[in-house]
């Protein structure tokens, strides 16, 4: 006897919605969470920030910090900046509709072409690949806008149109820097860059967008952990790689234990409170999603780092232990710092307030221990994480 159709179970619906209008979503809507599309966005942009971070590690370890660090501050900068207003953005218009989609699809294809620059960006200075994927980033950004203002009307209507005038402008300079002679181009660019920065301040002026407080708070943690991740995906790369060619693996044992101490500390230390309950208002958005940058950079740069302190241990660098030490101890002192002063701050009290300053500062003691430093960082992070635990069972 043949089955019923209509008592067959349907698989879930998951293609996008038809084309809509792009209209504000709720602020206080519920359950909001991050979509797929934006964990798949998430992890290709990733594979841009695991490019910066391989070769400022390839540039420290042969000593060249200036060049390392400055190509690392400009290709992260795009990479962060790209991301950071694609998030924002979805968090208030997401329709999760064909155009939407597509549009977005094109900014992860501008990523890669970011990515596939880096190397050129660190090794001859030249912008020509990064910068034309950044500007298919943003100008398909500036596409998005331009859906949301003719959705729009009044004073949220011109907040997209400045939006979509702002990054439109940036562009067209980000392109003419191209063309001027390098010597121009180490003024020009921290333009450029205040530039992209002022660009939301001077759109939301008068009106503040949707943006939903759980849900930024959320997709900045999951990008955390992906950053967190990737430095874990470094570090284990340097580690078989030297034992694969060195066969010494007693010289890296401190190194690996040090690194995932501190890895994982990083991921305690971020998610010890939640953090939307602070993000109520544009002042606030402001300062603790620009403040990401450090963040994100800083725990990418600890990977970066880690792969130094292998080299280190196994004699392939060609910098001091100390030095190379010290590619590990200063982001992960700059990340505790940041993330007490973007999240642990406002949520303790007494001594519990002076934990990740504190760990900071014996964090960067320990890069006179040399080849041992990376282990007693570690140590230090893990510290710091139980003093913390502790301090809040007594409190409770």
């Amino acid at each position: 006897m043949a089955s019923d159709p209509a008592a067959v179970p349907h698989p879930p619906h998951t293609d996008p919605r038809p084309v809509r209008r792009m209209v504000p979503r709720d602020r206080d809507e519920p359950h909001r969470v991050a979509t797929p599309l934006e964990l798949f966005f998430d992890l290709c942009f990733v594979v841009a920030v695991g490019q910066a971070g391989r070769e400022l590690a390839h540039a420290l370890a042969q000593g060249h910090y200036g060049d390392g660090l400055r190509g690392y501050v400009l290709a992260f900068f795009a990479i962060w900046w790209a991301w950071m207003n694609f998030t924002w953005f979805a968090s208030a218009y997401d329709c999760d509709d064909v155009p939407y989609r597509v549009t977005t699809l094109v900014q992860i294809a501008g990523v890669l072409i970011l990515a596939a620059g880096v190397p050129r960006l660190f090794e001859d200075q030249d912008l020509v690949l990064a910068v034309t994927g950044y500007v298919v980033m943003r100008l398909a950004m500036v596409t998005q806008w331009l859906r949301a203002a003719a959705s729009e009307e009044g004073e949220a209507r011109r907040v997209a149109l400045r939006y979509a005038a702002g990054i439109t402008v940036c562009q067209v300079a980000w392109v003419v820097v191209l063309v001027l002679p390098h010597g121009v181009r180490p003024y020009l660019i921290p333009i450029g860059v205040l530039a992209e920065l002022a660009v939301p301040v001077f759109a939301e002026l008068r009106m503040q967008t949707s943006w939903h407080p759980h849900h930024i708070a959320e997709r900045y943690g999951l990008f955390t952990l992906i950053v967190l991740g990737e430095t874990v995906a470094a570090a284990t790369v340097a580690v078989q790689s030297a034992v694969d060619e060195h066969e010494e693996l007693g010289r890296l044992v401190p190194v690996a234990v040090g690194g995932l101490l501190i890895c994982f500390s990083a991921w305690w230390i971020y998610f010890a409170r939640p953090v939307h309950e602070h993000l109520r208002s544009n002042r606030q958005a402001f300062a603790w999603g620009y403040g990401h940058y450090l963040v994100f950079g800083a725990a990418a740069a600890i990977g970066a780092g880690l792969e130094v302190a292998v080299e280190s241990a196994v004699h392939k660098a060609e910098i001091s232990a100390t030095a190379a030490t010290a590619t590990v101890t200063v982001p992960t002192a700059l990340y505790l710092i940041m993330v007490w002063l973007l999240h642990t701050r406002h949520t303790k009290t007494g001594a519990a307030q002076a934990l990740a300053p504190t760990g900071a500062a014996l964090v960067l003691a320990c890069t006179a221990f040399g080849d041992s430093g990376v282990l007693a960082a570690g140590l230090v992070c893990a510290l710091t994480v139980a003093a913390g635990v502790a301090m809040h069972a007594r409190e409770a």
